[in-house]
């Protein structure tokens, strides 16, 4: 690993980490033996190829991770992988609590390092779920106001879900109008349910 390769706001992130200092260096030198930039996004380390984004490190109070952004793409024989929470399409993480797990593992991650360089060397890419059941009273509601369902639309595939995901799971009608209700004015504005 030469010098070059290492990104100061990198070296700045690593000594300003006391939970999980020791496993990130360790991560860092086994990614950055496989050919990658590092790059500082999103407020952590960042690894690409060609300016795509292919692996990061990052923490939690629990773990520590190794996430593949195409991670869903990878073949994971050793089973390793953690798809976050069930809405995550893209990204898997590989978790960790202790640096002994990082070393133990170490020949195993540069496997799948070198795969997912691969699999964006090749140009794949993770096919997103765009299949979202509208319910039956935002699809009434759009029919009473055409502009409501052009601003729908005009939504990203996420605040879409988000929207279609939060008024189905009322179990009442009257609950599923009240929710649609709220968030008419959110959707014109081109706002997501969160934002």
């Amino acid at each position: 690993m030469t010098n070059s390769q290492m990104n100061p706001k990198v070296d700045e992130f690593l000594s300003n980490s006391i939970k999980w200092r020791e496993e990130y260096v360790k991560m860092r030198h086994i990614v950055l033996d496989c050919d990658l930039t590092e790059e500082f996004k999103w407020k952590h380390p960042c690894y690409t190829l060609d300016n795509k984004n292919i692996v990061l490190i990052h923490g939690f109070k629990e773990y520590c991770a190794l996430l593949f952004h195409k991670g869903a793409l990878l073949k994971d024989p050793h089973e390793i992988l953690i798809r976050q929470t069930e809405n995550v399409q893209a990204a898997r993480q590989i978790r960790f609590t202790n640096v002994e797990e990082i070393v133990e593992l170490e020949s195993i991650l540069k496997d799948y390092i070198k795969e997912a360089i691969e699999v964006e060397k090749a140009g794949l890419e993770v096919k997103k779920k765009t299949d979202i059941t509208i319910p039956e009273e935002l699809q009434s509601k759009f029919e009473e106001m055409p502009a409501l369902k052009g601003a729908f639309e005009s939504l990203t595939p996420g605040r879409q879900r988000a929207y279609c995901l939060y008024i189905s799971k009322a179990k009442q009608s009257k609950t599923r109008e009240s929710r649609v209700e709220k968030y008419v004015q959110h959707i014109l504005d081109g706002k997501g349910l969160n934002d």
